[in-house]
C-alpha cells in the first residue's frame, strides 16, 4: 500500500455500498451543473465555523463538478449519512437546485481517469478550488504525493462532533419542505416503539414527494436483507 491509499484508508476506509443498514465513514457533497464554489466554499467554512468539524477534503470530480468529501471516524448508518448532507444542503445551499447538488455516500474513486475525455478527478487544495469552478477536471494525472500530501491534513470527525453537528443541523425537515407540510406534521425519525422503524421507512416509501432515491433506500430497509 503506497502513501496515497494509506492516507485514503485513514479517512474513508472501504468504499461504502451505499445499501440500507450498511455503516459508512466517507460523505460526499457535489455541486454541480455548474460547479460553483462561492456556493461550495460556504459550506466548507460553515461546517469548521458554524458546526466545529474538521475541514473536508476538496475534490474536483473530473467532469462537471466539485466536492467536499467528509471523514468520519467511526462508521455511521446510511441513513445517519444521508440526514447530514441533507441538513447540510439545507442549511447552506438553500437556493441552490436541488438537481445541482448530489449527495453520494459511494462516490467514484478519487483521483481516477474519467472515460475517454483524458481528464482526472482529483483532490485539490482549499485555495485553487476557485481555479477549477469552470473546468473541474485536471488534464494530467496528478501526483500520488501531492493527492497523499493533501489529504495527510485532513481529519476525520470525532464521534462526539459529529453527533454535535447533527444536533445544530437541527431536524431534517426535507420531507416536510418537499410535501409543503409543517414539520410536525412530516414523517418523523423513529423513536422507540415496537414498530415505529418500519412505519416510517414505509411512509417514506410511499411518498411520492419524497426524493426517488430516499424512497428506494426505505424500500430496501424493508426487504429481509435489509437487517430488520
Amino acid at each position: 500500500m503506497n502513501r496515497l491509499e494509506s492516507e485514503l484508508s485513514r479517512l474513508y476506509g472501504p468504499r461504502a455500498s451505499g445499501r440500507a443498514g450498511d455503516a459508512v465513514r466517507a460523505m460526499v457533497l457535489e455541486l454541480a451543473r455548474p460547479p460553483s464554489w462561492d456556493a461550495l466554499g460556504r459550506v466548507w467554512h460553515g461546517v469548521q465555523a458554524e458546526l466545529e468539524l474538521p475541514a473536508p477534503a476538496i475534490a474536483v470530480n473530473g467532469t462537471d463538478g466539485l466536492q467536499l468529501w467528509f471523514s468520519l471516524a467511526e462508521p455511521v448508518a446510511v441513513a445517519r449519512a444521508q440526514q447530514f448532507l441533507q441538513g447540510l444542503r439545507q442549511r447552506f445551499l438553500p437556493e441552490i437546485a436541488p438537481e445541482r447538488v448530489r449527495l453520494l455516500l459511494d462516490a467514484p474513486a478519487v483521483p481516477a481517469e474519467q472515460g475517454h475525455s483524458g481528464n482526472w478527478s482529483a483532490f485539490v487544495a482549499p485555495d485553487l478550488a476557485p481555479v477549477f469552478a469552470d473546468t473541474p477536471w485536471l488534464d494530467i494525472p496528478p501526483g500520488e504525493e501531492g493527492q497523499a500530501n493533501l489529504l495527510g491534513v485532513v481529519a476525520s470527525a470525532r464521534p462526539e462532533a459529529f453527533d454535535a453537528a447533527m444536533h445544530k443541523l437541527g431536524p431534517n425537515e426535507q420531507l416536510a419542505a418537499s410535501a409543503g407540510q409543517h414539520p410536525a406534521t412530516a414523517p418523523v425519525a423513529p423513536g422507540p416503539g415496537d414498530d415505529a422503524p418500519r412505519r416510517f421507512l414505509l411512509q417514506v416509501m410511499h411518498d411520492q414527494t419524497v426524493p426517488m432515491a430516499l424512497r428506494i433506500e426505505a424500500a430496501k430497509a424493508l426487504l429481509p436483507s435489509g437487517g430488520r
